[in-house]
């Protein structure tokens, strides 16, 4: 296997990561304009679960799966590693009958136990959903197990191309019937999303079956495991790992247990709970999910690349992956924290303008979130070098500590008038603080990397704040003379080309580094004409 660091592939998943959020805020975005809070609470109820079974899906599982096969493919052991791939489909297809049969039978009992009923519809049309996700978990990890990151970016937004146009479609359809059956209409579509990726993904694999097959025939290695051996370790790799990188999800699923609950509690109706509860997980939790998805696209690129230099004792390109990855999540983190800080209400009401009171309300949480950004691009890149370094288990038991803080602060801070749904978002953020803090520590003390965190954390920070003013600079001196939503969206846009022209000038990211991007060198080309670089 060659030498390449996980970079490449970090930015082939994260553009089409980066591209799938863009297409599902054109799905959330208009579907809560039109649905409103109350809409998106029943909506959100589902939704989590589904995102837990998709992080299950692009990262955690394929992540195990790249893995074991990245391990063979690095001794020169093909064969097994496609052995790899059959067998785990065998397994993921048994557990996605297992766990759409429990959401769609047991669907009434779930959304009572969350004190919510009115998700009932939503609940059962994100059942099928549940099928088809462990299928495509298993060709994108064999996928990237060849370090071949292109099918898992396709078959993504296919499946959330899919997803929009149902989804959106036929929430406009049923709103007629009710808030209800609207958000249900939008959670079919989550459903009809997953077949489409799993089609696109087994189109992509028979396309490469020939290609394989001569692959085979070079084998250096011939050695065979046993099928429960195979299995056995598959399954103690998978479900820590999946639960290791799910950290958004899982708080999410905190939230969706806690919230209403404790809302009520405190005195608020059921109808005003489950609204301030779709401010939050339908407004403003979305939002966050774009530098999300970038984050996780480190993490994910990580494992095969951490996983084979480690499996050959490689320890300076191990080190150099580790700290490279540790800058690039610091790179995205620092402009998502700062901008949408700086701008979280101006946000909120450009994109839900037809719900403008909901999303006034929402900014504050908006605000909060964007704080632990930072934090959650640490614990998440972390995460995926723990996974790729054969400790999995971890990072589960470093997320079981941000739960545990999670649950109570959001128990806490919940039950405070002043603060009600906004000690939801305080939880998330100290619950992100606490695991990126242990897994950064445990990375650094296990590997020995050394972080040069003035290259790594200032540079990025000294940006941030250049940007910044740039950011409040441009709003406020627009907002006198156009209309509020384009001074936001003119502002938002010059912030970003001020941070990469400062990060650029203070040398926090190199020519080098850019020249290994995909069509880096024609970047470096117009940079070294515009004198940016020499």
């Amino acid at each position: 296997m060659s030498k390449r660091t996980f970079l490449k592939g970090a930015v082939i998943l994260g553009i089409a990561g980066l591209l799938v959020q863009v297409m599902g805020a054109v799905f959330r975005i208009p579907l809560a304009n039109i649905i409103g809070d109350q809409g998106m609470g029943y909506y959100q109820t589902a939704y989590p679960i589904y995102i837990f079974l998709l992080v299950f899906s692009t990262n955690g599982a394929p992540a195990a799966i790249s893995k074991m096969v990245s391990e063979r493919i690095a001794v020169g052991n093909r064969t097994e590693a496609h052995r790899v791939f059959k067998l785990s489909f065998i397994l993921m297809f048994a557990l996605g009958i297992v766990a759409s049969s429990i959401f769609f039978f047991g669907a009434e009992a779930i959304v009572n136990a969350l004190k919510n009923p009115g998700a009932y519809y939503s609940m059962i049309a994100i059942a099928p959903a549940l099928l088809f996700v462990p299928m495509m978990a298993v060709y994108r990890g064999y996928f990237q197990g060849l370090q071949e990151m292109e099918p898992t970016a396709v078959s993504q937004l296919i499946e959330q191309a899919v997803r929009v146009a149902v989804g959106l479609g036929l929430a406009i359809i049923l709103v007629p019937k009710g808030l209800e059956m609207a958000a249900a209409g939008a959670s079919f579509g989550t459903s009809i999303g997953p077949i489409a990726g799993t089609i696109t993904l087994i189109v992509l694999y028979y396309m490469r079956r020939k290609k394989m097959a001569r692959e085979f025939e070079n084998d250096t290695l011939h050695t065979r495991e046993s099928t429960a051996r195979i299995l056995t370790k598959l399954a103690s790799i998978a479900i820590p790992i999946t639960i290791g990188v799910s950290i958004l999800p899982i708080m999410n699923i905190v939230d969706v247990s806690i919230v209403m609950r404790r809302l009520q509690e405190s005195g608020y109706t059921p109808d005003q709970a489950n609204a301030l509860y779709g401010q939050l997980s339908g407004m403003a939790g979305p939002i966050i999910n774009i530098p999300q998805a970038l984050a996780m696209s480190i993490a994910l690129s990580l494992v095969p690349a951490v996983a084979a230099a480690n499996s050959i004792k490689d320890s300076a390109f191990l080190q150099r992956n580790i700290a490279l990855g540790f800058r690039t999540a610091m790179i995205i983190g620092v402009p998502c924290t700062f901008g949408l800080m700086a701008l979280s209400k101006q946000i909120m009401l450009l994109l839900y303008p037809m719900q403008a009171q909901s999303a006034a309300n929402g900014a504050s949480s908006l605000f909060v979130l964007s704080i632990g950004i930072l934090f959650l691009a640490v614990a998440q890149t972390m995460a995926g070098i723990l996974q790729g370094l054969g400790r999995p288990s971890i990072a589960v038991m470093t997320l079981g500590a941000g739960v545990l803080v999670k649950i109570a602060a959001t128990y806490i801070l919940v039950g405070i008038p002043s603060l009600n749904i906004v000690g939801a978002a305080l939880g998330s953020t100290l619950a992100y603080g606490t695991v990126g803090a242990l897994n950064f520590a445990i990375v650094k003390k296990s590997t020995n990397t050394h972080f040069d965190l003035k290259l790594s954390l200032g540079k990025p920070l000294i940006a941030g704040i250049f940007m910044t003013a740039g950011v409040l600079s441009v709003y406020y001196g627009l907002a006198q003379i156009v209309s509020e939503n384009l001074a936001t969206a003119v502002s938002v846009t010059f912030g970003a080309a001020v941070y990469g022209v400062a990060l650029i000038l203070n040398k926090g990211i190199t020519k080098d580094e850019l020249t290994t991007l995909p069509k880096g060198p024609k970047l470096v080309k117009i940079l070294v004409k515009l004198r940016l670089v020499k």
